[in-house]
Order: C-alpha cells, then structure tokens, then sequence
C-alpha cells in the first residue's frame, strides 16, 4: 500500500469528524470545509501550519514522537486511532531509533499440539485462533459447529472478512450485520497500519475491495479500533439466536495471533442453545457441519 497515501487520507478523514465547539474553538461562518482547518489543528498541536501541511501531505519519514503525540491530541484520536498514526509513521521511517518492521515470510501455520489440546480442553463455548488477516486457523469443535458455514469451501482457508461480505449468508448470521461490517473492516484498517508488506493481505483487500461496495465504502472510512470484549447477537441455522460475550487474547508465543472465546450468560436461553449446538456437533462428527449454499 502507499503509506504517503494512507497517511494523508487518515489525517484528512480524523480531521473532519472533529468539529471547531468540540476542539474548543469557535465555528465562525463559510466554513468550506467539514471539520477542523489545517491552520486550527497545527494551532492546537503546536506546531506551524507549514510543518502540519508537510504531515498531512503524507511526509511523516522523520516526524518526531512529541509532534505525533501532539497531533493525536489535537486531533482527538482514541487509542487505537493514535497507535495506527504511529505505526505509519514508524513504516514511512520515522523514529530512527524504531527498527523498521520486516517483510514477514508467508508460510503455513498449524497449531502446536497443546494449543490444540487447550483449545479442545474448552468445551463450553466456542474457541478459536484467527490471524490478522481474519483466517480461521484453528477451533474447538464447538467453533466449527458455529462457524460451519466458513467451511464451505474446503480447498480455502476460512476468512471472517470473506465471509462477512461475500456470503449472503452472514446477513443471516449476523444480527446487526451493519455494526459487524463496521468492525470487520476496522480491524482490517488496523493490521494495514501495523504490517503493510502482506502480500496475502494487499490480496485480501483487493479481492474485498472489487467485489464488495459495502467494503470498498466502509475501507474508505480509515476507520481503526481495537477488537478484545464485547457482546455479538448471532442467528444461527442449526439452534437460532445467540447472545454471546466474548474475550480476545494475543498469544504471547504466536505474534499476530489472536485466541478468542465465546460464552453465554449462565442458565441463560444462549446457554441453552450452546449447550444444544454442542450435542448436535457431538453427533455431526467427523464432519460438523453440510452447508447449504455454495459460495463458488
């Protein structure tokens, strides 16, 4: 990706959703443009409206952490909107005392033995280890169950985004399929900040991006945010409406790997049905899951 483009596309795109009263200032009239002026966040970071310009254009390669902390505050942005900032700066090759990440090797990943067998060990809810480009990499039964429809093709590896914009079928999975979109693709802007030699990433986002308005919209955004609690709502096909909390972890041993596990609210009608679609993948085996639709 072009990280002069990715950085002046979202500073333009935070400097427009902060309005003058909430930055403190005063709106005054003929405002041309939405948002901040680049001369009102250069005032609020300190910093000269020629220097703030040079930022904005996308030539971050030198920028200071101080100068980046600062625009961050003026800009308002939350934590995960300020890591993202740094993380292209520090790829355009910033902080000299910042080693630059590498390209990282693409190969196949399996799962250790005992993350499996830890991952089996779960059998309450579904639990699963996906990557940062939102491959279904590994699972506990109970994850394959609920996940099957990912699984309809066998010859690719199951992908979250894919899924989420390429299937009809997620419309029907998710519940608030909008909300689920929105994050989907934010996680995704996240990882483009963080690691953008990818190849299978940039391939990822191309397919998306061709294939889907909804995503091509929604990439457009630069919207980023950190993805690690919460509440989903879920329909599935096999025992119906789920309301399921769930807890992301990092694996300290795996870097870029993400454990995820779902739970219900005890004695809760979610239970029930998790409890429900553990006995039907129970009498599934060895093939949890005959999905009804094709997504060729």
């Amino acid at each position: 990706m072009d990280n002069r483009k990715e950085v002046r596309e979202f500073l333009v795109s935070r400097r427009a959703k902060i309005t003058p009263e909430q930055a403190g200032l005063q709106a005054g009239s003929n405002r041309r443009v939405p948002g901040l002026r680049r001369k009102e966040v250069a005032a609020l970071a300190d910093v000269s409206i020629e220097y703030y310009a040079k930022l904005e254009r996308g030539n971050v390669a030198g920028v200071s952490a101080r100068v980046l902390d600062a625009v961050a505050r003026a800009l308002q942005l939350d934590d995960a909107e300020r890591a993202h900032l740094f993380n292209l700066a520090q790829t355009a090759g910033g902080f000299t005392a910042v080693k630059r990440p590498r390209r990282r090797a693409t190969k196949k990943w399996t799962p250790r033995p005992s993350l499996q067998w830890m991952l089996d060990s779960i059998t309450e809810g579904p639990a699963f280890v996906r990557n940062s480009r939102m491959d279904l990499l590994a699972t506990n039964r109970l994850a394959r169950a609920f996940y099957c429809d990912l699984y309809a093709n066998p010859q690719r590896t199951p992908n979250f985004a894919r899924f989420d914009f390429l299937d009809e079928r997620a419309r029907f999975f998710h519940q608030d399929w909008d909300l689920m979109a929105d994050v989907t693709v934010a996680i995704l802007r996240t990882e483009a900040g963080r690691n953008p030699y990818d190849k299978e990433f940039h391939d990822l986002i191309g397919e998306l991006s061709v294939c889907s308005e909804e995503f091509r919209r929604r990439w457009g955004a630069h919207d980023v945010r950190h993805h690690g609690t919460g509440v989903k709502h879920f329909s599935h096909p096999v025992v119906g409406d789920l309301s399921l909390a769930y807890e992301g972890m990092e694996l300290a041993a795996e870097p870029g790997l993400t454990l995820t596990v779902y739970t219900a609210e005890p004695c809760s009608p979610s239970d029930e049905r998790l409890r429900l679609l553990a006995s039907w993948a129970a009498s599934q085996e060895p093939a949890p899951c005959k999905p009804s639709l094709s997504t060729d």
